[in-house]
């Protein structure tokens, strides 16, 4: 007997070397052999477990565990792993329950701490979570991984310069945790440090080659950096690595879309689109509007992103503020040299300032242009806080006692939804910014119209829909157009071609409306399709799917972008056409269109976003120009390039109508919105629940 024990341990111990040194296989086989030998030795159970965890099979880690668990239930170490699995499987409540049994066993645990901490931030706990990385760094104030997963807290929490400063302690502690240097980049990339958060992403990678999370994180801050290729590589890196991490996949297809890369696009989405269906966490909800989603998957992700965000208590109570201007204030990232600061700088200066105090709270760095300045001067108070935490703006906002606060960006690029999440203001609005709901109860209200949320459609929006009557949309009719009108050779345009153009972002191209846009183009002799600047990948990438086509690469021209919006629209002079995309509309692009001149054709879809264009064009007294499918959009912008009188009479019709359709009636848009606020701060005031409702038009 004493024999076979010497052997077991002997066995034992080749097992742990083998185990230690990688060579997973054969240490299994070695464990294997110690529990022939004693079918109740502790450690080749445990580590039997711990190695199927380590292939990623955890439920049959967690039934060796547990066998070993019943010869030692109070091993720390077994209890741990035990702990781990089940939060890798999800089960957080379990794996708490196994934490919280070890600090009873050992208060002073550091591991049963920092394990609990993951575990209760994965469930939104963050106070909790908090409290236990404290004790743990109380215990051990150099515990470089517990100064981690604080940061991480923080960073849930919106607190970034906060948790950019727990991950650097950190790594000054333990160059090498892989984790933290991926918790910096995220932080730094919120505080808008492109450039170090790059460098932290690549740290982590240097560590850790195949860490998913490094690789995603990565290719965030290419996509930010509009190197979209990059971003690709990155994000197909990731999603190899980890086909399951969250947004993963969402994130790679937007990419594609990016540098137009088709490639399995139809299976792709199907795909997507069914585990959005299953409630899983794959896409951000912007990345959702290109692709043919209908409004109900919009909701769907939208709901499962923001189920995943953390909760804060709110800091409007329930008080009615007895004012004698109702306090609107507009939060954006976006109030400068930005589509959306060019479409509202003449709203905001028509506030009528009787009875509406405005505020703005610019998310955005501060700019030296014409814009910025006229923006600045339209509000009452003008805030600039892009650096302050979440909690800060919003305490500040409650305590200017705001009653309507809107959001201009939703999940759109430097949007803060967790100023809205903190309930600063009694009535919150989505505006603009974002066209689809935020799957949120945070938001009260949607402002939109009848062609973009028709009623059958209110169910799939979280908030309230406040229709306004023409268009939603709103406009500046006091947009300069420069003078003078570059000649086509100077936009390296052909002087005697049917120019039809489109000035939408390339991720909302796609082969459907493409196929459309080259078959128009072999119809149309000397005709060429002008198009923004786009990156060299994506413009090489459509003169390719154009020549598949058979149409020649020549025939798509690119605009350079140039630096003043007046001379941007001065150019549109030289297009006969803009054809709208789909699911996406042009919004802004429509718009600019509209308002120097050029006739837009547009398919209307299913979704919010698939429909602006159609509400602008009814609003200037276009309707005509809306067409229901992809094959009537065809033979309508077929029949304008082909019959010069019909081109004509449209060109004339649009610049009559310009000055006095609704589109671009600023006034007369700021009177309809402020009857949209002035409901909403009605039925505020007396207590009342949001509901739909329409402004009757002035």
């Amino acid at each position: 007997m004493q024999h076979s024990i010497t052997q077991s341990q002997q066995l034992l111990a080749q097992a742990v070397a083998a185990h230690q040194a990688g060579h997973i296989a054969q240490a299994e086989a070695l464990y294997k052999r110690v529990l022939q030998q004693d079918k109740q030795q502790f450690d080749a159970l445990h580590m039997l477990g711990v190695i199927e965890a380590q292939r990623g099979n955890f439920a049959a880690g967690i039934e060796r565990i547990n066998k070993a668990l019943r010869i030692r239930p109070q091993s720390v170490d077994a209890l741990i792993n035990l702990g781990r699995m089940l939060s890798e499987l999800g089960k957080q409540s379990e794996a708490a329950e196994i934490y919280q049994k070890i600090l009873t066993l050992d208060p002073r645990s550091l591991l049963a701490h920092n394990s609990l901490a993951i575990v209760l931030r994965r469930q939104r706990r963050h106070g909790e979570a908090m409290a236990h990385c404290d004790a743990a760094l109380k215990l051990a104030p150099n515990y470089a991984e517990a100064w981690s997963n604080r940061g991480n807290v923080l960073f849930d929490l919106g607190r970034f310069e906060e948790a950019l400063a727990d991950y650097d302690r950190s790594v000054a502690l333990q160059a090498n945790i892989a984790e933290a240097h991926v918790g910096r980049g995220n932080a730094l990339k919120e505080l808008r440090g492109l450039d170090a958060a790059l460098a932290a992403y690549d740290r982590a990678l240097a560590i850790s080659p195949n860490f998913a999370k490094a690789w995603f994180g990565r290719g965030n801050v290419l996509a930010d950096m509009q190197r979209h290729e990059q971003a690709l590589r990155a994000r197909e890196k990731a999603f190899a690595l980890a086909p399951d991490l969250e947004y993963a996949e969402g994130s790679r297809l937007h990419s594609k879309l990016h540098i137009c890369d088709w490639s399995n696009l139809d299976e792709e989405v199907a795909h997507l689109l069914r585990g959005i269906g299953q409630q899983k966490p794959l896409c951000l909800p912007f990345m959702m509007l290109p692709l043919p989603s209908s409004p109900a998957d919009q909701l769907k992700c939208a709901r499962v992103y923001v189920k995943d965000q953390p909760s804060f208590a709110p800091v409007w109570r329930g008080e009615i503020y007895p004012h004698e201007r109702i306090r609107v204030a507009y939060v954006s990232s976006d109030l400068r040299e930005h589509p959306v600061g060019h479409l509202t700088a003449g709203l905001f200066e028509h506030h009528d300032a009787s009875r509406f105090e405005t505020i703005a709270v610019s998310l955005g760095p501060a700019e030296d242009t014409p814009l910025y300045r006229r923006l600045s001067a339209a509000f009452d108070q003008f805030i600039e806080c892009p650096s302050q935490s979440d909690q800060d703006i919003a305490d500040h906002m409650r305590s200017l006692e705001v009653d309507i606060a809107v959001d201009l960006n939703g999940y759109t690029q430097g949007g803060r939804r967790g100023i809205f999440a903190r309930r600063p203001a009694p009535v919150q609005v989505n505006y603009l910014g974002y066209a689809a709901t935020m799957g949120s109860a945070h938001y009260d209200y949607v402002i939109a119209d009848r062609i973009v949320i028709p009623p059958e459609h209110f169910e799939f929006y979280e908030e309230k829909v406040a229709w306004l009557p023409d268009s939603f949309m709103a406009a500046d009719d006091a947009r300069i157009i420069a003078e003078q009108t570059p000649s086509r050779s100077e936009l390296q345009l052909p002087d005697d071609a049917f120019v039809f153009c489109c000035f939408n972002r390339s991720f909302k191209i796609n082969p459907a409306i493409f196929d459309v846009w080259m078959r128009l183009l072999r119809q149309v002799d000397h005709s060429v399709l002008w198009l923004r600047q786009y990156d060299a990948v994506a413009s090489r990438q459509l003169r390719l799917e154009a020549e598949r086509r058979g149409v020649a690469a020549e025939r798509l021209i690119f605009a350079t972008r140039v630096p003043l919006a007046q001379d941007h629209l001065a150019r549109h002079r030289q297009a006969d056409l803009f054809l709208d995309t789909l699911n996406y509309n042009a919004h802004t692009t429509a718009s600019d269109a509209l308002w120097a001149g050029v006739p837009v054709v547009a398919c209307a879809g299913s979704t919010f976003a698939g429909r602006v264009a159609a509400s602008q064009l009814r609003a200037v007294g276009l309707a005509e120009l809306v067409a229901e499918s992809l094959a009537d959009y065809e033979a309508l912008a077929l029949k304008i390039a082909t019959d010069p009188a019909f081109r004509a009479s449209l060109r004339d019709k649009l610049a009559r109508n310009r000055k006095t359709c609704p589109l671009f009636d600023t006034r007369r848009f700021a009177r309809n919105i402020e009857a949209a606020y002035t409901t909403m701060w009605r039925r505020s005031q007396r207590g009342e629940t949001p509901q739909n409702f329409a402004v009757e038009p002035t």
